[in-house]
């Protein structure tokens, strides 16, 4: 639980604070906006929630945050929050909150279909997650984007049986039990309006998840800005190869969707699929060396 104690100097007055556990993963900004803010290299609350809406969305970020680096002043009752998640971002995809320390607080997603839910990343297992999880069909697939996003895939596996599914270039001794190992550069149609993507860049066997032409989930190949201005890729967080990473994103021009979903970074929704085609070549050419410009 957070400390009052070690709260941080630059937090609003008031009833929320985050303390000095805070890793930044940036978790707390994207559920409660405007109340939790970046701040020399940290999150911070800039401002006391206005009304209860507010509020309830603060709590969130409070049972979401991956290190209980939120915390309140007096004692406060959060079990209307937990209750919120699984969270419905679109038609039958939600954000499961409950980040894990073990991902750097990375957003994981379930996605609600007749052919079984599948997980995309791992959530923190909690108990009031899983539960609300099992409430809405359990999972039958978990997709994994990358080696630094698996979290408590192994925990979530024993309760839901789930067919977990990596690139066997990211496959670790942590991983090494995962059912199916995805292989090569070319795309796999997994049935049911799922299409996995490999994309090497950030890692040797980073992969992303299309569904249905209209969500793209990335991992950490691709996302959105805070600020919604639009998208954009890390170079200082690819772990594996920028050329490769840029390659990979060009081969993306191929695919329609107007959501991009990603483990770290905003959520992201353009207008039409052109209107996303149009600025992912914006995003990738600013990847390609100037020469190539």
């Amino acid at each position: 639980m957070a400390r009052i104690e070690a709260r941080l100097p630059d937090n609003a007055p008031g009833e929320f604070f985050v303390d000095d556990t805070c890793i930044d993963c940036a978790t707390c900004r994207q559920v409660a906006p405007g109340v939790f803010v970046p701040s020399h290299g940290l999150t911070v609350v800039g401002r006391q929630p206005a009304g209860e809406v507010e509020r309830q969305r603060s709590l969130m970020a409070l049972v979401a945050c991956p290190t209980a680096s939120i915390g309140t002043v007096g004692r406060t009752d959060a079990r209307a929050a937990v209750r919120r998640f699984p969270e419905e971002v679109a038609e039958g995809v939600y954000y499961c909150g409950f980040a894990s320390p073990h991902s750097y607080g990375a957003s994981s997603y379930l996605i609600r279909r007749a052919q079984g839910n599948v997980l995309v990343d791992s959530p923190r297992a909690a108990g009031p997650l899983l539960d609300a999880i099992e409430r809405l069909g359990g999972v039958r697939h978990m997709f994994l984007t990358h080696r630094d996003d698996v979290a408590d895939h192994a925990a979530i596996h024993r309760r839901f049986g789930c067919e977990r599914i990596l690139h066997e270039r990211d496959v670790t001794p942590e991983t090494a039990g995962v059912e199916r190992r995805l292989e090569g550069d070319e795309a796999v149609a997994l049935g049911g309006g799922l299409i996995a993507i490999p994309a090497p860049g950030h890692t040797p066997g980073s992969a992303v998840l299309s569904y249905r032409d209209a969500f793209l989930f990335t991992g950490d190949h691709l996302m959105g800005r805070e600020d919604g201005s639009g998208l954009y890729a890390s170079r200082s967080v690819c772990w594996y190869s920028w050329p490769e990473q840029t390659r990979s994103m060009e081969r993306l021009l191929e695919y329609s969707f107007e959501w991009v979903l990603p483990g770290h970074g905003a959520r992201y929704r353009a207008a039409s699929p052109e209107a996303m085609r149009v600025e992912l070549r914006r995003v990738v050419a600013g990847m390609r060396p100037s020469r190539d410009r």
